[in-house]
């Protein structure tokens, strides 16, 4: 089977899924791999680097997915590229499969058969392709340099002739893998950390990191997580969560984010109000701004500046180091595909756990049963 790596045109997308030494693991397998002119330019692979490993290219999107079998790409098609997808073809990517309903249903349409990356669930066995452990240890790495190069002032503790510099104090909400990482790394820089989770077993996770793990008085209920992931809380729950991290985002120079709901938008935790309190010249970096945020006043993609506070709403952090995002996607996709192939072919079985997890359309059918409720009530 032919597999095809497109040149990725979501605006501001600068991966690309798949690597030169990627190709070699994929012909080694028995595939064929066809790359598209200059698709890995902007992750600084060029197209003699992908002819190297055995790759043959492709001149235009078109003449790609018009002999390809098998599509890897990075983030979802959009408008013009799905009707170049053929007929009895199979997309792998990060569909955003929850918010873009339409999609789904022109991919049954056109009879493709597509897998959601981001349905991966999180389990042992996964690991090695869970494509949001890996951006998001990126987003959590960079969320805080993000931020130190926004802040007024030190990170670490600093002791001159001039004067003893204090240093600066984080607040972390969210201790998944992004907010891990961002512990870890606010620490390299010589912060003071402090984190919370609603998941009290993280605390030895943090607590390993250098941090100070904080705990509310709030409310129990049913449900910490789902497969790895935060599950949504009560209006309630989160009102009086509100009120009781007033004083830790008060006292903080740099807040970051990180809570996300599979399927949701995203919780709110910051409100303007709480915003009035911060220290003039801090700043919120917000992870979570592509689904609406977790800070009141944030901007997906940009900056904004609110009663004397930064807010940073960028949503592509792991395009801003595609290199080494472009590397691990590239272990996470192929180790997916390779899952489900044998000599060189497909071998889609629906008694594997991570198959059925991710499977979104096939047959002219939409195959995933939460999606499927969804378009249905729509």
């Amino acid at each position: 089977m032919l597999i095809g790596v497109p040149k990725e045109i979501y605006p501001g997308e600068n991966r690309v899924a798949l690597i030169p030494s990627g190709v070699e693991a994929l012909i080694a397998a028995g595939f064929e791999v066809v790359v598209q002119e200059n698709a890995g330019d902007k992750a600084h692979f060029s197209d003699d680097e992908y002819r190297n490993c055995g790759a043959s290219i492709a001149p235009t999107a078109e003449s790609l997915y018009g002999q390809v079998d098998i599509v890897l790409k990075v983030r979802q098609p959009l408008d013009e590229e799905v009707p170049l997808l053929k007929e009895g073809s199979t997309l792998i990517c990060m569909l955003d499969a929850w918010f873009n309903l339409p999609l789904v249903q022109q991919l049954a349409e056109r009879k493709v058969r597509s897998f959601a990356l981001e349905f991966i669930p999180r389990t042992t066995r996964a690991q090695s392709m869970d494509v949001l452990s890996s951006m998001g240890a990126i987003s959590g790495y960079r969320s805080v340099l993000a931020g130190a190069m926004e802040l007024p002032q030190y990170f670490p503790m600093l002791m001159t002739a001039a004067g003893t510099i204090h240093p600066a104090r984080v607040f972390i909400i969210g201790a998944g893998v992004a907010g891990l990482m961002a512990i870890s790394t606010a620490r390299r820089l010589g912060a003071v950390v402090e984190a919370y989770d609603t998941r009290v077993e993280v605390r030895e996770q943090v607590e390993s990191l250098g941090a100070k793990f904080v705990e509310f008085d709030l409310p129990q209920e049913e449900g910490g997580s789902t497969g790895g992931y935060a599950t949504e809380k009560s209006e309630e729950f989160y009102r009086k969560q509100r009120e009781q991290m007033q004083a830790k985002v008060a006292q903080a120079d740099l807040v970051i984010t990180t809570a996300a709901i599979p399927g949701k938008m995203s919780p709110r935790l910051i409100t303007k109000d709480m915003l009035h309190y911060m220290k003039k010249g801090s700043v919120i970096v917000d992870l979570a701004a592509e689904r609406g945020g977790n800070v009141e006043g944030t901007v997906a993609g940009h900056k904004e500046y609110i009663d004397g506070v930064t807010i940073i709403g960028y949503t592509d952090h792991p395009g801003r180091v595609p290199v080494h995002a472009s590397q691990l996607l590239t272990k996470n996709i192929t180790t997916f595909l390779l899952n489900m192939a044998g000599e060189g072919q497909l071998n889609i079985n629906m008694e594997d756990d991570i198959v059925a997890a991710t499977l979104v359309t096939e047959d002219g059918e939409v195959k995933h049963e939460g999606l499927k409720a969804k378009i249905e009530q729509e």
